[in-house]
C-alpha cells in the first residue's frame, strides 16, 4: 500500500503520524480543560482519516487545479459508526466544521453550503470499497477497534453528520469540543515530530518570584499586592515600576497585551530575560501580525509556537484577542485558552474608537471567562475609568501615587513652539554635548522627509528612523538598533545605550513601553494622553542623581485643518496643545486635570451589534460557524493587507511562511488596491521596487504602474 498523506510539500507528513500528533495535542488540552480524554482521542483520530480518499492523495502531492470541492471531513464522517453512539455529538463537534464555517462559509465550502451545489456526496463517497480498507487499516493500527462496512452505512452515517450539523447551527453558542480539536490540530501541523516534546511545557504556571524586587526609586514595587480580590487597576507614571506590579498580581498563566509591535517585541525580550533564571524551560510567546520573524536566543524553531495553545505566557495586542469578541475563525480555541487565566491589558488608554470600544468589550468577555484581569495605564481619562470599574465590579483592587509619589516624576519641561525649524538651535547644541535626540511626527510621510533632512545636517551623526511602513524584517532590525541590545539583551552601545550623540526619528510607535531613555524630544502635537506616553521616553532613566532634574521636550503647534491631523481629531489637538504650559515643569501631579479638560466626556462607541458575546451573557452566533476576518478590517482602521516589493517576487512565492513574512510591508489597502497580488501566502499586492528604500521605508507616492521595472513585466 502507497504511504498515505497527511501534509503536502515542504512537511509530505504521513496521515499515520498526523493523526497520532494531533491525538497526543487533544488529549493533553482535554487533561487541562477537564474534558473527557478518551472522547478528545477519538476525535483526533477521526477528524482526519478521510485524508486516506484516493482523491485528497492526488490532490496532496499534486498542485493541479480542480473543478470540483473535495473536502476531507466529509470522507471523515463515513467512518462515524466506528465510535460509541454516546460520543457522536462531541465527535461530530470536532470534525464538522474543523477548517470551514458549517454554513455560510466565505468560501462556500462549508458542508451545509455543499448541499446547495453539485452531488457531492456521491464523489466524495468515489470507489468506497477501493479506498475504505486502507483507512479501516489505518484506524486498526492506531487502536481503533472496527470492522469494515459497506457504502450503505457510510451514506448513514453522513446523512446522519448533516441531520446534527442542521440542528446544531440553529442554536446559538459555541462548541468547546470544536476549540479543542481546533487548538490541538494547528498545534499538531505547526510542531509535527516535536508535538509531545512540547507538549510537556504547556499550560505550566510561570514562576514570577522575580517581580517581588523592591527599590525605592520604584514606589509600586512597595505597594502590597496580595489582595484577595480578583482584579486590578493600577494608574502610576511611566517608570513607577507598574510592569512588576501587574505581574505580582497574577497566580496563573498569563496573556499579557500592549498596543503596538515595537513594544511587544521590547516586552517579550524584557520578560524573556528577567525570568530565565527562575524558569529555564519558559514557554514565552509573542503574537502580533509580524511575530513569525522574533527570534528567541536566535532558535528559529520557538516562531511555529507563537499562535499555539497552552504557553505560560503570552505577550500579544488586544487586536489578536479580537477573534473571540467577534467569533472569527478559531475564537473557540482562543475561548479554551484564555478560560480562567490572567489577563494584563497594559496601557489601556492609548485605544480610541474601535479599539476602544473592543477592549471593552474584551474586558466584559474576559470576566465572563473566569478570567483575573490585571490593567495598568500611566493615563486614563476618568470617564474612561469609571466605566472600566463598571464592567469590573467592586472584585478590583485599585491602586494610584500619591501627590508627594508623583512629585518625584516631575521629569520634563515643556517648550512650545510653532514649527519645526524653531527646534533646530536646540538640536543643534544637544549633539554638540553628545545627547540622544528623539523626533517624533504623526504620519509617517512627515517622518521620513524630517529624517532625510537631519540626515543632510548631520551626515556624520548616527540616525534612525523607525515606523510601521517598513519590510517587517527590517523593522525587527531597526526596533533592535534602537533599543541598543544585542540577541543575549546586552547592551552593545547604539542608540538608547550609546553615550555619544545619536538622532532616531519615529512616528507615534515608540510611545508605549519601549524602555528608552533620550534626553531631548521634538514632537508634533497628539492628544494629551498620546503626549504623555511620548515624553516617557526622555529622561526615562531614574537614579538618586535624576530625581528633580528635568529635560526638554518641545511640542509644535497643531495643524489647524482635518486632513494634516490625522489620524487624530484637530480639535483634541488644540486643546491638548492649549493644555500645556509653555518654559514650565510638566507636574505629574496635575496630568488627571489636564488629561479630563482634553477629554472631559468619552464617546464610547458601541459594538454590540459587531460582537457575539452580548453584554447580558447570551451568544449570537450559531455552533459550528465562524464569521469572516473581514468584520475586524472593516471595523478598525489597521494595516489590513501587505505588499511586496517587485524584486521579492520570485523568492516569496517559494519561501517559507517565516521569510514571507519578512517581505511584507503592512499597508492600508487605499494604497495599493491598483495593484496585482502575489498567487501565494497572505497574497499581497505587488509594488515597485522604487517604492520602497531600507532606509526611509515605504514611500506610498511612488506606487504607480509607471515606475515598475519593464524587465520584470511579463508581456
Amino acid at each position: 500500500m502507497e504511504k498515505l498523506l497527511a501534509k503536502s510539500a515542504p512537511e509530505f507528513t504521513p496521515l499515520r503520524d498526523h493523526l497520532l500528533h494531533v491525538s497526543f495535542a487533544a488529549q493533553s488540552f482535554a487533561n487541562y480543560l477537564r474534558m473527557e480524554e478518551s472522547v478528545a482521542f477519538n476525535g483526533a483520530i477521526l477528524h482526519d482519516i478521510g485524508k486516506a480518499h484516493p482523491e485528497f492523495q492526488k490532490r496532496v502531492k499534486d498542485k493541479g487545479r480542480y473543478t470540483k470541492v473535495f473536502r476531507h471531513e466529509i470522507c471523515s464522517l463515513f467512518f462515524l459508526s466506528i465510535f460509541p453512539e454516546e460520543e457522536y455529538p462531541a465527535l461530530l463537534d470536532m470534525v464538522i466544521a474543523h477548517h470551514k464555517s458549517a454554513k455560510n462559509d466565505s468560501g462556500d465550502k462549508g458542508l451545509l453550503d455543499l448541499e446547495n451545489g453539485y452531488d457531492y456526496i456521491d464523489y466524495h463517497l468515489g470507489n468506497w470499497d477501493q479506498w475504505s480498507p486502507n483507512a479501516f487499516k489505518l484506524l486498526t493500527d492506531l487502536g481503533i477497534p472496527c470492522s469494515p462496512f459497506g457504502e450503505e452505512v457510510a451514506r448513514q452515517n453522513l446523512s446522519y453528520a448533516i441531520s446534527y450539523c442542521k440542528k446544531q447551527t440553529k442554536i446559538r453558542g459555541y462548541a468547546e469540543w470544536r476549540g479543542l480539536l481546533m487548538g490541538a490540530d494547528h498545534f499538531a501541523s505547526a510542531l509535527i515530530n516535536r508535538t509531545e516534546e512540547n507538549l510537556k511545557k504547556a499550560f505550566r504556571v510561570p514562576n514570577l518570584t522575580f517581580f517581588n524586587r523592591t527599590h525605592p526609586l520604584y514606589p509600586l514595587s512597595q505597594k502590597e499586592t496580595d489582595s484577595p480580590k480578583k482584579h486590578t487597576l493600577v494608574v502610576a507614571s511611566t517608570g513607577a515600576g507598574k510592569t512588576d506590579y501587574l505581574f505580582k498580581r497574577t497566580k496563573g498563566r498569563v496573556f499579557y497585551t500592549l498596543p503596538f509591535q515595537a513594544s511587544i517585541n521590547a516586552m517579550f525580550k524584557r520578560v524573556s530575560k528577567d525570568l530565565q533564571a527562575d524558569n529555564p524551560d519558559l514557554d514565552i510567546r509573542v503574537l502580533h501580525a509580524a511575530s513569525m520573524v522574533v527570534r528567541q536566543n536566535r532558535r528559529e524553531e520557538e516562531s511555529v509556537l507563537q499562535p499555539l495553545f497552552g504557553s505560560a505566557i503570552k505577550i500579544m495586542t488586544p487586536h489578536q484577542l479580537a477573534a473571540i469578541a467577534f467569533g472569527m475563525k478559531g475564537y473557540e480555541a482562543m475561548l479554551l485558552d484564555l478560560k480562567g487565566c490572567d489577563i494584563i491589558l497594559d496601557e489601556i488608554h492609548t485605544y480610541t474608537g474601535v479599539s476602544q470600544a473592543i477592549v471593552l468589550k474584551l474586558v466584559q468577555i474576559l470576566r465572563q471567562l473566569g478570567c483575573s484581569i490585571h490593567i495598568g495605564t500611566a493615563t486614563m481619562p476618568t470617564k474612561l475609568y469609571q466605566k472600566i470599574v463598571e464592567e469590573l465590579g467592586d472584585d478590583i483592587l485599585e491602586e494610584k501615587l500619591t501627590p508627594e509619589e508623583l512629585d518625584k516624576f516631575d521629569r520634563h519641561t515643556l517648550y512650545k513652539i510653532n514649527s519645526f525649524e524653531e527646534s533646530l538651535p536646540f538640536i543643534h547644541q544637544a549633539i554638540e554635548e553628545e545627547k540622544k535626540v528623539l523626533v517624533v511626527y504623526n504620519r509617517v510621510a512627515r517622518a521620513q522627509k524630517a529624517y532625510l533632512y537631519l540626515k543632510e545636517l548631520y551626515p556624520d551623526t548616527p540616525i534612525l528612523l523607525l515606523h510601521s511602513r517598513f519590510k517587517r524584517a527590517d523593522r525587527n532590525f531597526k526596533e533592535k538598533q534602537l533599543l541598543g541590545l544585542d540577541e543575549e539583551g546586552n547592551q552593545n552601545g547604539e542608540f538608547n545605550t550609546s553615550s555619544e550623540a545619536c538622532i532616531v526619528v519615529s512616528t507615534q510607535i515608540v510611545e508605549v513601553s519601549l524602555d528608552i531613555s533620550f534626553d531631548l524630544m521634538v514632537t508634533e502635537t497628539a492628544p494629551i494622553d498620546a503626549l504623555i506616553q511620548r515624553f516617557g521616553r526622555i529622561n526615562r532613566r531614574r537614579t538618586e542623581d535624576t530625581i528633580g532634574k528635568t529635560k526638554p521636550v518641545f511640542v509644535i503647534a497643531p495643524w489647524e485643518n482635518k486632513n494634516d491631523s490625522l489620524p487624530y481629531d484637530v480639535e483634541v489637538l488644540q486643546r491638548s496643545y492649549d493644555v500645556l504650559e509653555d518654559n514650565q515643569v510638566l507636574k505629574e501631579r496635575d496630568l488627571q486635570g489636564k488629561i479630563d479638560y482634553v477629554f472631559p466626556a468619552i464617546d464610547f462607541m458601541n459594538i454590540e451589534e459587531h460582537a457575539v458575546f452580548k453584554s447580558d451573557g447570551k451568544i449570537s452566533i450559531d455552533k459550528l460557524t465562524h464569521r469572516s476576518k473581514s468584520i475586524l478590517f472593516e471595523l478598525l482602521d489597521i494595516d489590513g493587507v501587505s505588499c511586496i516589493c517587485e524584486a521579492d517576487l520570485e523568492a516569496y512565492e517559494n519561501a517559507s511562511f517565516e521569510r514571507r513574512l519578512e517581505m511584507e510591508i503592512p499597508v492600508r489597502y487605499f494604497a495599493v488596491k491598483g495593484m496585482n497580488q502575489a498567487q501565494n501566502g497572505n497574497k499581497p499586492f505587488i509594488i515597485p521596487d522604487k517604492a520602497y528604500d531600507f532606509e526611509i521605508g515605504l514611500d506610498v507616492k511612488q506606487i504607480r504602474e509607471s515606475n515598475f521595472d519593464v524587465n520584470n513585466q511579463i508581456l
